[in-house]
Order: C-alpha cells, then sequence, then structure tokens
C-alpha cells in the first residue's frame, strides 16, 4: 500500500507535464490536420459534413445531397468528379478552412509567450469543437446505413462518424488549456501589478526621504 502510494505521489506531479503534452497535442493535430486541408483527398472528405450542416452549407455552390454523386474515395482520381468539387468551391472553401485551423494551432501554441492569446486560441478550438460536434446531428453519414446489416443508424456510427465523436476529447483538451493560459495569464498581470506597486512605494519614500534631508539642511 505505502508503494502504491508513492506511485500516486508521482502521478500528482505530472500535471505540469500532461498540460503541456496536452497542449502540444492540441498544437500538432490543429496544424497538421490545417495543411492536410490544402490536399483535395481532404478537401472531398469533410463534404458531407459542410453541405449538410445549416451554418456551413452556404459556402459550397450545390446543395446536398448533390455530392453523393461525385464523391471520390481516398487514393482514386476521378477527373469528371474533380471538376464537380472544384466548381463546388469545395478546394476554395477547404483552404480557408485548414488557414484558419493551423491559425488556431498557432494560436494555442502561443501560450508559452503570449498566455492570453493562447486563451483565446482555446477558446476559439472549443467552438470548432462543438461545430464538429453538431456533425452528429446533420450529417447522414456519420451513421452506418440501411444496406441490409442489422446494425445500422444510431448508435452505430460509421467512419465518419467515429471521427467526428472524438471531438468530445478536443472540447475537452481546448477548455482545460483554456484555462490553464487564463490562470498563467491572471498571474503575470497580477505580478506585473506587484512589481509596480512595489516601484511607487519605492520612489514614493525616496521622494519622502529628500524632502525630509532638505527641510533638515
Amino acid at each position: 500500500m505505502l508503494r502504491f502510494n508513492t506511485l500516486l505521489r508521482q502521478a500528482a506531479r505530472a500535471e505540469r507535464a500532461g498540460f503541456t503534452m496536452l497542449r502540444l497535442g492540441l498544437v500538432i493535430v490543429l496544424v497538421w490536420i490545417g495543411a492536410l486541408k490544402a490536399a483535395p483527398y481532404e478537401a472531398d472528405g469533410i463534404v458531407p459534413f459542410v453541405a449538410n450542416s445549416p451554418v456551413m452549407s452556404f459556402f459550397y455552390v450545390e446543395d446536398a445531397p448533390a455530392y453523393r454523386s461525385y464523391m471520390n474515395p481516398e487514393g482514386v482520381l476521378n477527373p469528371e468528379n474533380r471538376a464537380w468539387q472544384e466548381a463546388n468551391g469545395t478546394y476554395t472553401f477547404s483552404y480557408l478552412l485548414g488557414a484558419v485551423i493551423v491559425t488556431l494551432g498557432l494560436l494555442v501554441a502561443a501560450h508559452f509567450v503570449w498566455p492570453v492569446v493562447g486563451a483565446v486560441g482555446s477558446f476559439l478550438v472549443v467552438g470548432m469543437s462543438l461545430v464538429t460536434l453538431s456533425f452528429l446531428i446533420t450529417t447522414p453519414e456519420v451513421w452506418v446505413p440501411p444496406l441490409g446489416d442489422a446494425h445500422h443508424g444510431f448508435p452505430y456510427l460509421s467512419g465518419r462518424g467515429r471521427l467526428v465523436v472524438k471531438d468530445v476529447i478536443m472540447l475537452g483538451a481546448a477548455l482545460l488549456t483554456m484555462a490553464d493560459s487564463a490562470r498563467l495569464a491572471l498571474t503575470r498581470s497580477d505580478q506585473a501589478r506587484i512589481a509596480r506597486g512595489s516601484q511607487l512605494s519605492m520612489h514614493s519614500r525616496s521622494a519622502r526621504f529628500a524632502r525630509c534631508k532638505s527641510t533638515a539642511t
């Protein structure tokens, strides 16, 4: 029991390392996935999510479910489908989305220099995660389709659905890093205020001492 308690104490000391790893994990995922949005296969992959989203579908020219006839499997090049996706605005939107996601990753990484910026970045990632999780409601493709197997529909997540539901982890990570960055920003602000107060106090005492000395002479 004593040895187990020792292990627990060691584990408790890993909090700071855990926060650092959590933040770096967010940065790596955001920057990597954001950069991949410049690749056509990744842009094709998000079409069902965007086309069916009431807050994002306006970025595309064609309404859902027109995209279903022009989906490109990963690794497959179909010139006709690629041309349709280009005309649909699929790749233009994906470039913009990728730039936003990479920017969010850089904002989260700014914690180490500007914790206020890091807190803002994490807050925005919280919002992004909530939008992503909304796809579980708006995107039919997140559930296994009824193609003969008894296991289809809710709660049977398809590959896309399993990808989306993992954003619950992203949401929790962003909330923790937001709180951590905000705490550090407030601590630094308090320290700076105390330092300024100490300097003003020293200047005040020096001025009083100088006046007393002048009066005495």
